[in-house]
């Protein structure tokens, strides 16, 4: 797992798997599993699926890496508490699931809270080795 600052502010976790080291075939199984985490997590509620490699490719001048075969993000919610305005925010989560020709790429936002950036963190790593 990877940290980076994104545009000078946004921390970024990453984690690249090769295709060899984990059983998922492509992102729509990935995206399968990682939901199941969601659904059974005690707090966490899952919201939807956005196809964001369908969604740019539909516009007229929409650019994609070539490099990118799929991407897709899982949006879920970790909300248990509403102590104020600016926790939405940070709310709803995504997960980024990326597909490239020899490996997939998994990103997501730090999350606020440290146990359930602790989650996030182990969701992204069970991937590997399946």
């Amino acid at each position: 797992m990877k940290k980076t600052v994104f545009m000078d502010k946004y921390p970024i976790f990453s984690l690249e798997i090769n295709k060899n080291e984990t059983t998922y075939k492509n992102v729509d199984e990935i995206i399968a599993y990682l939901k199941s985490l969601v659904d059974a997590h005690p707090v966490a509620k899952y919201i939807a699926i956005f196809d964001h490699y369908e969604h740019t490719s539909s516009m007229k001048d929409g650019e994609i890496n070539d490099a990118i075969k799929d991407a897709k993000n899982l949006i879920f919610c970790f909300g248990k508490q509403l102590p104020n305005t600016k926790i939405l925010a940070v709310r709803p989560r995504s997960i980024g699931i990326c597909e490239l020709e020899n490996s997939f790429v998994i990103d997501f936002l730090e999350v606020p809270n440290e146990q359930l950036h602790q989650v996030t963190e182990t969701w992204a790593k069970s991937v590997a080795n399946k």
